[in-house]
C-alpha cells in the first residue's frame, strides 16, 4: 500500500477529512450558535448587529462543508454512499434548514414591515438551532453504529429511526457547545448593552453545555462501551480527553475575565479535540455495523485506489493553503466591532 512519511494514503485522507470537518465545525459552528441566540435578542438594533457580525463570513464558512463532502465522496465513496443512504432524512432536513438560514439572512432587511422581519428572525433562529442539532444527531448515530449489512447496504428504518436517545443527547450537546461558541464570537463583535446581555447569555450557554456534555459522557461510558475500548487498550491516548476537559474548563475561566478572544480559541480547540476523540475511538472504522462487525466500513474497504488518493493528496497540498489564506484574509478584513450603516443587513 502506498505511503507518505510512513503513513498510508487512506489514513492521510482520513486526516484531511478530519481537518476539513473540524474547520467547518469551528467556522460555521459559531454561525449556528449565533443564530440560535437570535430570538433572545429583543431589540431590532441588537438583532441587526448580530446578523452583521456573521454576515460577511457565513457563506465562506460553508465552503468547508462543500469541500469536505467532495473529499468524502472522492476518497471514501463507500462511506459516502452508505452514510447518505442511512442518514438521508437528517441530511435532507439539514439541506432544507441551511437554505432557509441563508434566505433569512438575505431577505430580512429587504422590507421594513415588522411582521416580515419577525418571520425571518424566527426562520433564521430555528434553522440555526436545527442545523446544530442535526449535526449532533448524525454524529450520535455514527458513534453508536448503524444497521449495515452485506455489501455495506443500510438495513434500518425509514422515517424517524435516527432520533434515538443517544443521537438526541448528542444533538443537544452539540447545540449547547455551538451556542457557547457563537456567543463568544458575538462578544468579540459587539459592545455596550448588547455586549453585556451576551455576557449573561454566554454564562447560561456554558452551563447548558457542561450539563448536557456530562450527561452524554456518562451515558456513553455506561451504555456504549465500545467507544472507550481504544482508550482502555492504549492508556497514552487518555491525553486527548484530558486536554479536552482542560480546554472546556478554561472557557468559563477566560469568559469571567472577559478574555473572549482566548475563550474563542479554547472553544475552537475544544471542538477539534472532541472530534479528534471521535476519530480515535473509531479508527480505523468509519461506520460501525450494529448487525455484525464483519460489515464495518473502515478506511481501507471504503477507500478509492491508492493512485487516486495520491493524486488527490497532491491537489490538497496545493488547495488547502489557498483556502486557509482566503479564510484568514476575509476574517482579517472584517475584524473588529460591528458598526451599522446604510449597507448593513
Amino acid at each position: 500500500m502506498e505511503t507518505f512519511l510512513g503513513i498510508d494514503y487512506p489514513t492521510l485522507w482520513l486526516l484531511v477529512l478530519a481537518g476539513l470537518f473540524s474547520g467547518y465545525a469551528i467556522l460555521d459552528g459559531f454561525d449556528f450558535g449565533a443564530g440560535a441566540w437570535h430570538l433572545f435578542l429583543k431589540k431590532e438594533e441588537s438583532r441587526r448587529i448580530a446578523l452583521n457580525a456573521v454576515g460577511p463570513v457565513w457563506d465562506g464558512n460553508e465552503v468547508w462543508l462543500v469541500i469536505g463532502g467532495g473529499a468524502m465522496f472522492a476518497g471514501f465513496p463507500v462511506l459516502y454512499a452508505t452514510l447518505f443512504s442511512a442518514m438521508y432524512i437528517p441530511f435532507m432536513l439539514f439541506l432544507l434548514f441551511i437554505i432557509f438560514r441563508a434566505i433569512s439572512i438575505e431577505f430580512r432587511g429587504k422590507e421594513k414591515m415588522l411582521w416580515w422581519r419577525k418571520m425571518w428572525d424566527i426562520s433564521y433562529s430555528v434553522s440555526s438551532i436545527m442545523l446544530a442539532f442535526l449535526l449532533g444527531v448524525v454524529l450520535g448515530n455514527v458513534l453508536q453504529g448503524l444497521p449495515i449489512g452485506k455489501d455495506y447496504s443500510y438495513h434500518g428504518g425509514v422515517f424517524f429511526y435516527f432520533l434515538n436517545p443517544y443521537a438526541i443527547m448528542t444533538g443537544i450537546t452539540t447545540l449547547a457547545l455551538l451556542m457557547s461558541h457563537g456567543a463568544i464570537f458575538l462578544l468579540l463583535k459587539t459592545e455596550g448593552k448588547l455586549y453585556a446581555k451576551l455576557a449573561l447569555l454566554l454564562k447560561k450557554g456554558i452551563f447548558f453545555f457542561i450539563v448536557s456534555f456530562g450527561v452524554t459522557t456518562l451515558y456513553t461510558l455506561v451504555y456504549i462501551p465500545h467507544l472507550s475500548d481504544r482508550l482502555m487498550d492504549n492508556p497514552i491516548l487518555f491525553i486527548v480527553p484530558l486536554l479536552a476537559f482542560l480546554s472546556i474548563a478554561n472557557i468559563p475561566r477566560l469568559a469571567n475575565k472577559e478574555r473572549y478572544l482566548s475563550a474563542f480559541l479554547f472553544s475552537s480547540i475544544t471542538i477539534s479535540l472532541l472530534l479528534a476523540l471521535v476519530a480515535i475511538e473509531l479508527y480505523p472504522t468509519l461506520l460501525r455495523s450494529s448487525i455484525d462487525p464483519k460489515f464495518n466500513i473502515d478506511i481501507y474497504n471504503a477507500a478509492s485506489s491508492g493512485k487516486s488518493l495520491g493524486v488527490m493528496l497532491t491537489i490538497v497540498a496545493i488547495g488547502v493553503p489557498l483556502m486557509l489564506g482566503y479564510t484568514i484574509f476575509v476574517y482579517k478584513t472584517f475584524w473588529g466591532k460591528v458598526k451599522l450603516d446604510e449597507n448593513s443587513y
